[in-house]
């Protein structure tokens, strides 16, 4: 790994863990609804994933929220921090497992902190079985753009420059292309947005300290806010965007990663010619050839 590629302070964000377990379940908002989607998805799927790792939670949370749906028997957890359970403390960058050991791996919003995200995909597809299924939710790239915005204008206005308030993070599109590019087969990347609103800008931080999301990044200021800055920060954010009813919205983008670890059994497309149908009789258009201009 580069220096260039050493966008986040793996240290700091394991010490931000350590202090949000203490309190884990005040916060549990926005993870139990991305949780809820990745299971409903799995739910889509009709077949049985007896061995199964889990990143970003402890195993117990998340047999909890199965609620006896059948499709794991042994849940294994890997996190920075201690959990009950299966649980191995161990970096996401650095997978501490032999290849083929699950069936299944499950990667809730911590694939954003990563800094060599490329690699940790390729250690993912190499832990999985073949055939076995990765399912994956990180914060996108309009996460939190309000409040990014508000400090943007307020740093700008009142120190003359802006410093890396909200981290860097990963569009759709950079999703479908990472599992490609890690090894995956049928690899597929969306995303959706869930919008919370607050009384004020203090209480949006307070929750992101409290789910261990605050910034991370090796260039972030190290010296204490201005407190003239933080209030106008907070007074930008209510300016800009309060609804009518004064309460400020707060984005959480969610990426949603799926791949396979390749198998001969799996779907493959078909080569140029073998389709079955046209595409224009499929779209009820006229066909041209390549440069043939369309009639009037």
């Amino acid at each position: 790994m580069t220096e260039t590629m050493l966008v986040f302070d793996r240290a700091a964000k394991r010490r931000q863990r350590q202090r949000a377990a203490l309190h884990a379940h005040d916060y549990d908002f926005l993870r139990d609804a991305v949780a809820d989607r990745l299971l409903d998805r799995l739910d889509d799927i009709r077949r049985s994933f007896p061995t199964a790792l889990v990143q970003g939670c402890d195993a117990a949370w998340l047999m909890r929220r199965l609620n006896g749906r059948g499709q794991i028997e042994t849940l294994v957890s890997l996190d920075s921090t201690a959990g009950p359970g299966l649980h191995v403390i161990g970096d996401e960058e650095f997978l501490p497992f032999g290849a083929g050991r699950f069936d299944l791996v499950i990667a809730l919003l911590n694939l954003h902190w990563i800094n060599d995200l490329p690699g940790a995909l390729v250690q993912i597809r190499q832990s999985l079985k073949p055939d076995g299924l990765f399912l994956g939710a990180m914060l996108g790239g309009s996460t939190l753009t309000e409040l990014r915005q508000s400090w943007l204008a307020a740093e700008a206005e009142l120190e003359g420059g802006a410093s890396p308030r909200v981290s860097p993070m990963a569009e759709t599109l950079d999703g479908a292309a990472l599992l490609q590019r890690a090894g995956f087969a049928l690899p597929v990347a969306d995303s959706e947005r869930i919008t919370v609103t607050y009384g004020d800008a203090f209480r949006l931080m307070r929750d992101l300290r409290g789910m261990g999301e605050t910034n991370a990044t090796r260039d972030r200021r190290k010296s204490f806010t201005r407190r003239a800055t933080l209030f106008r920060m907070a007074e930008i954010y209510q300016q800009r965007f309060a609804g009518p009813d004064g309460r400020i919205p707060a984005t959480f983008e969610i990426v949603t990663l799926t791949g396979w670890h390749p198998h001969e059994s799996q779907q493959k497309p078909l080569r140029p010619g073998q389709a079955a149908q046209r595409l224009a009789a499929a779209l009820d258009t006229q066909e041209y050839r390549l440069g043939d201009k369309p009639k009037p």
